[in-house]
């Protein structure tokens, strides 16, 4: 070896060592996933489909931008997905997410990507480190592959597992988000910013490409049918119903919407384990908390506030995550999923 390029490769060796930036850069990961997974990472990466568009060719938004409630041009009844994390509260509209799927924020201090698929009709949230999360333009179940900047790592998002590149196998870390209305999230949290349409990407926000929620009608229709192909099929529901589901190492879990608007409180046995259910009616979600010990939880003691329930015997157990999704979708990555609130379950 020449002696200058000794000194070069130590020093290119220091800084993979002490940048800041290589530091960083890597996306926050587990090496044991929190969810069930019904199929090996071959069985999802043979199931990955194009989607359409190439890589990036749904642009996520990477510098987002802000304005107060007041200058929000919503109406009462639009979705937003809303994130309440360090006593900020953040709307991302639906109506934007759906041409972007993806934005990478950062909310009290913390680099967060804000995750939408409008196919399986999820969102979720991730803590991203200084990675970044972009659009794949791949699909599995119908679901957006998300992909790591950094490493090149893909993700399914509803399964939150990498099931290809470096990561494969780990888990991301998740956050809860909120899916409801404009004027709900606005009642709850009076001080949340919201996502600007200014994205720096020439869009048109007033239209939704695969139909409309308010009212309901094209794609999302409960019984139209879906576009892609997946890896299991159940008719228990009509494919495109919205639950809410929750899973964990010993299974998966979703209850009907009708289920959460009916009932205050729903008790699930999942594995070897115990879990509660409450109903925010407001935000017309739920919350989902782990509780082995069947603590009685008293409905007229719960306090509804911007971090969630609170309150009524909650104070002992530990949170769950959860989002909502299609039904077809949630089907397909966790086929032996416990089913609450289906028609047949109704007393």
């Amino acid at each position: 070896m020449s002696r200058w390029r000794c000194p070069t490769l130590l020093v290119f060796v220091a800084w993979l060592l002490l940048s800041p930036t290589a530091a960083l850069a890597a996306l926050p990961t587990e090496e044991t996933p929190r969810v069930p997974l019904a199929y090996s990472l071959q069985e999802f990466r043979e199931a990955v489909r194009a989607g359409g568009p190439g890589k990036d060719g749904i642009p996520s938004i990477d510098r987002p931008r802000f304005h107060s409630a007041a200058e929000a041009r919503l109406a009462p009844d639009d979705l937003v997905i809303g994130l309440y994390l360090g006593g900020e509260a953040r709307a991302y509209p639906q109506r934007i997410l759906v041409w972007h799927e993806i934005v990478n924020d950062t909310v009290d201090g913390r680099p967060v990507s804000i995750t939408y698929c409008p196919l399986t009709g999820s969102a979720l949230g991730f803590h991203r480190g200084d990675a970044e999360l972009g659009v794949s333009g791949r699909l599995v179940n119908s679901n957006l592959v998300m992909y790591d900047r950094t490493t090149g790592s893909e993700v399914p998002q509803m399964l939150g597992v990498a099931i290809d590149g470096p990561l494969a196998g780990r888990g991301l870390e998740e956050l809860r988000l909120v899916w409801t209305t404009w004027d709900a999230w606005k009642t709850r949290h009076p001080d949340t910013r919201v996502l600007s349409r200014e994205t720096g990407h020439v869009r048109n926000y007033r239209h939704d490409p695969y139909g409309s929620y308010a009212p309901l009608r094209g794609y999302y229709r409960p019984q139209s049918a879906r576009l892609f192909p997946v890896m299991t099929e159940s008719r228990r529901l009509p494919p495109k119903a919205s639950v809410l589901g929750f899973r964990t190492i010993q299974g998966a879990a979703a209850v009907t919407r009708e289920a959460l608007r009916r009932e205050a409180v729903i008790e699930l046995a999942v594995g070897d384990s115990h879990y509660t259910v409450i109903s925010d009616a407001d935000l017309a979600t739920g919350w989902v908390f782990h509780n082995p010990r069947r603590v009685e939880i008293r409905v007229d003691d719960l306090t509804f506030g911007p971090a969630g329930v609170s309150g009524g015997g909650t104070e002992a157990l530990g949170p769950i995550h959860a989002f909502e999704a299609m039904w077809f979708a949630w089907a397909a990555f966790y086929p032996d999923t416990l089913l609450y609130g289906a028609a047949e379950d109704v007393p």
